[in-house]
C-alpha cells in the first residue's frame, strides 16, 4: 500500500499568508511525479501554529525520486537577485507512515 509523509511546518502567525502564497504559487507543481498520489496543505485552526503538508505516494521510492529531483528547486528559492526569501516556518518535521488500512465513501 502508499506511503504518507506530512511535513510539521511551524508557521508564526504574521507568516501564516506568506506560507499559503508560497504553496499557491507553486500548485501542481508535485501532481505529474510518477507515485503522487495526494496532496493536503492544512491550515491550524485553534491551539498550534502547525501546518500540516500531507502527501501521499506509491511508495518510498516515489517520494525520494521526487524529493531528489524536482522538489530541490522547488525550495531552493530564487528570489530576487537571485537571493533565497526568509522560510515562512520557524522550523519542520517530517514524519512518515505506511498505510495499513483505507476507505472511501460508499457508492
Amino acid at each position: 500500500m502508499s506511503v504518507v509523509k506530512i511535513n510539521v511546518l511551524t508557521v508564526p502567525a504574521e507568516q501564516r499568508e506568506v506560507l499559503e502564497k508560497r504553496f499557491a504559487s507553486r500548485a501542481h507543481a508535485v501532481e505529474g511525479s510518477d507515485g503522487f498520489e495526494w496532496f493536503e496543505l492544512l491550515r491550524p485552526v485553534e491551539g498550534t501554529d502547525q501546518y500540516l503538508v500531507y502527501t501521499r505516494w506509491r511508495d518510498e521510492e516515489s517520494f525520494r525520486a521526487w524529493m531528489e529531483g524536482s522538489t530541490k528547486g522547488a525550495h531552493g528559492g530564487g528570489g530576487e537577485g537571485g537571493e533565497r526569501p526568509k522560510p515562512a516556518a520557524g522550523g519542520a518535521t517530517l514524519w512518515s507512515f505506511d498505510v495499513v488500512q483505507q476507505a472511501a465513501p460508499k457508492g
